[in-house]
């Protein structure tokens, strides 16, 4: 057993250490104890019957009813230490309310029979929080839940450290997702900076972390995490769909004139090139006006001919 203690999680939050750790219980197979229970109890009934018709001595008939009597008693009692493990399962035993060490190996199994045995599933096991409403770092409402993968790998700090081991993860789940979407924008305005939209993959490697950090004192262990809803609260969704359509409008006349200052470019410097016109100052502000237009506008260009000069 370690001391208990205070231990501090760099990226989570304080936890107190653990005051027991699991280790394996002192047990034989329990074909072998089955059949030395069974042999008893026949031993016992036998002693019986030999005492009732074979024996006419009071005393030796006494000391061997008494005997057989014993015997099959002992024998049942024995065999009250019998347990039937499971794969994915294990029997935490206790005796007289101290830890006696877990059985893992699965099978019949023979542990002290005054000893309580209770069962706990090592199983792989989904718990799916709830759709929580919360403020991001930017203030904004929304919504989000998560997905954790986790089994209990400690199985007795699982029992013994906490009231609840599976009420602990729950609630310490949903702490952790309400920590990690407060820590978060759910779209950064900074291009640098982390979102919860935008760093899916980022954000839920810190939720695994700061996970892990709460549910370690419970001897969980955390396999995988996942936000499975993400979204603005209702009363703002429409105002920020406005907002991101903005953002891809103006994204995307970004790209427009980035695409159309290079065509410009090329132009004049293929006219300029071939010596097709020659081309002063004045003319060439007109064509990249003119191509500017044509190539930036919504609407497809209205041919207009121009019977004169650049300059009528």
């Amino acid at each position: 057993m370690a001391g208990a203690g205070i231990s501090i999680q760099e990226d989570g939050p304080r936890t107190p250490g653990p005051r027991v750790r699991e280790f394996a219980a002192h047990s034989i197979g329990g074909g072998l104890a089955l059949l030395l229970g069974l042999l008893g109890v026949v031993v016992g009934a036998v002693m019986i019957i030999v005492a009732a018709t074979a024996v006419d001595a009071a005393g030796g008939k006494a000391v061997l009813i008494a005997g057989g009597i014993l015997l099959a008693l002992a024998s049942v009692v024995a065999m009250c230490g019998l347990n039937m493990v499971a794969p994915g399962e294990a029997r935490v035993v206790q005796l007289f309310g101290r830890y006696r060490g877990t059985i893992r190996t699965d099978g019949l199994r023979w542990v002290n029979p005054l000893t309580s045995r209770e069962k706990i599933s090592t199983r792989v096991r989904n718990h799916e929080t709830a759709v929580l409403k919360v403020n991001d770092a930017y203030g904004n409402p929304i919504e989000l839940a998560a997905v954790v993968v986790w089994k209990v790998e400690d199985t007795a700090q699982a029992l013994f450290e906490v009231d609840d081991f599976l009420e602990f993860v729950s609630t310490q789940t949903e702490a952790a997702v309400r920590h990690i979407a407060i820590e978060y924008p759910y779209d950064a305005h900074d291009e640098n900076g982390l979102s919860l939209r935008g760093n899916a993959e980022e954000i839920t490697e810190k939720l695994a972390v700061e996970l892990h950090a709460r549910v370690e004192a419970a001897g969980v262990h955390i396999i995988e995490s996942r936000f499975t809803h993400l979204a603005y609260a209702p009363e703002i969704a429409s105002a920020m769909l406005q907002r991101q359509q903005a953002g891809a409008v103006v994204a995307a006349r970004r790209q427009i004139v980035d695409g159309a200052v290079g065509m410009v470019e090329a132009a004049i410097a293929r006219i300029t090139e071939r010596d097709i016109v020659e081309l002063d100052a004045e003319r060439k502000a007109a064509m990249v006006s003119n191509l500017m237009v044509v190539l930036c506008g919504d609407r497809s260009a209205q041919p207009v001919l121009n019977a004169g000069t650049l300059y009528q």
